[in-house]
């Protein structure tokens, strides 16, 4: 999401870089790129327009803080306008009522609403640690209520039984009751979409909403429709009390126009975003962090997060062990690559680093496509337990053995001992830092990723 927005606006910083002053003619060219940049990512004409007046206002005429040039003082301006708009409110999911907090799911058909109702029943099981039901309220679709109950048995999830000749309303005062009597802390609705916004529509939405105290109301909404999606947000918003946005299918949208629009045109903060096909691709949406990524700073926060969903806590204790003592073998090295490819590979992770997704495509073509992973990880499992200690005796005659029995080729290992020799001496580094070893002992991961995350230009 936003690749090609950030691509762009990157590039237009760079040309900033080494001027003194910050005058009128260079700063109305780059806001003029700006503007192009996010029209060409479909962010509406209105909002790209207001966008830019508010950062001319405030960059005109700013004194540049010593040791902070130019450049850095507009990107400054602008994360700081990208933030606002996208949303500096807190986003968090509100389940706080008497059990069962409600939360209803609508949409337009396609738009990936039963899915996500799907996504957020897990994640709120997950983060939050409470029970949950689903119910689909869709009478209208084919196996739409059968959908919903497949993704739950897949999933270990709770819903309620397909209901027939039943009216919508009367499926969700039946699911109220199921959730009640299961002892439900959060019942999920998943309203039934159409292929346009219609009258009916509305209306059973409307008077299911008038019925029941909900806590959520999310619109979902898919982003790779771009203005459409903003247009259709726009219309359920004007008709009924959002709370929020769940945008998804943003690992196809390299324009990211929606969600820069969507929080202006409607006023409804977005509050999480899909990023894949599977149950766990669900994400908080966090402003503050979008905005860095789409800077190219980065967001080391959420690398951090991530990395702690996905690795074993006793695995990475282990590890941390032998950093500090200056130890890492090709074994370690091997579990990493598997920690690698559950966060996605490397390509995903280059997102998250300051100044590094524009390696993205250059890394795919490297390693993904090359099957470079796979390759190691067959390498390594070729070796005997003394040389993936002492990696150094892997000569001619054993380099020949070990290509043989992992189907790779001399070159191919060589690739991996330059590799690995590299990366031991970075983690011997890392192991030095008394710094964050303290901070790593203490478990402080906020503060480990605000000392990665340094190199950030203000």
């Amino acid at each position: 999401m936003f690749e090609n927005l950030q691509n762009k606006i990157t590039g237009i910083f760079d040309k900033l870089k080494g001027k003194g002053v910050i005058d009128e003619t260079s700063l109305s060219e780059a806001l003029r790129e700006i503007r192009v940049a996010l029209l060409e990512s479909d962010v509406s004409i209105s909002v790209a327009k207001d966008f830019i007046e508010k950062i001319r206002e405030k960059a005109l005429g700013q004194e540049v803080v010593r040791s902070v040039s130019p450049a850095q003082m507009v990107v400054k301006i602008v994360n700081d306008e990208l933030i606002k708009l996208l949303g500096s409110e807190n986003n968090e999911i509100n389940l706080s009522s008497k059990p069962p907090a409600l939360i209803m799911m609508v949409g337009l058909q396609g738009s990936g609403k039963t899915t996500s109702t799907a996504k957020i029943s897990h994640w709120i099981e997950k983060n939050k640690k409470k029970k949950v039901m689903m119910a689909s309220l869709d009478i209208y679709r084919p196996a739409a209520q059968e959908q919903l109950i497949s993704l739950a048995e897949k999933n270990n999830l709770t819903v309620l039984p397909i209901q027939q000749n039943k009216s919508p309303l009367e499926i969700a005062r039946l699911a109220q009751k199921a959730a009640i009597t299961n002892e439900s802390d959060v019942l999920i609705l998943d309203s039934a979409g159409r292929n346009h916004i219609d009258k009916k529509m509305m209306a059973e939405v409307k008077e299911i909403s008038d019925n029941f105290k909900f806590t959520e109301i999310f619109l979902v909404a898919d982003s790779m429709s771009g203005q459409d999606a903003v247009n259709t947000a726009k219309n359920f918003s004007d008709k009924i009390d959002l709370t929020g946005i769940i945008l998804t299918r943003v690992d196809g949208d390299g324009r990211g126009g929606a969600a820069l629009s969507m929080r202006e045109v409607t006023k409804k903060p977005i509050k999480f975003i899909g990023v894949g096909e599977k149950i766990g691709d669900i994400e908080i949406f966090h402003p503050d962090r979008i905005a860095s990524r789409i800077l190219g700073m980065g967001d080391v926060v959420s690398l951090v997060e991530k990395a702690s969903e996905q690795i074993d806590q006793e695995d990475a204790e282990k590890l941390q062990k032998k950093l500090l003592k200056g130890k890492f073998s090709l074994t370690d090295y091997s579990k990493q690559l598997d920690q690698i490819s559950k966060m996605g590979g490397v390509q995903s992770l280059l997102k998250y680093l300051p100044g590094m997704s524009h390696l993205k495509e250059k890394v795919e073509e490297s390693l993904e496509n090359s099957n470079i992973f796979k390759k190691q990880k067959a390498i390594i499992s070729s070796m005997t337990k003394k040389e993936k200690v002492f990696p150094d005796i892997i000569k001619a005659s054993r380099k020949i053995r070990i290509s043989k029995g992992s189907g790779t080729s001399i070159q191919d290992i060589n690739k991996l001992l330059k590799q690995f020799k590299k990366m031991s001496q970075m983690m011997k580094k890392v192991g030095k830092n008394r710094e964050l070893e303290s901070l790593m002992k203490s478990g402080q991961v906020g503060d480990i990723s605000s000392i990665l995350n340094k190199n950030k230009p203000f």
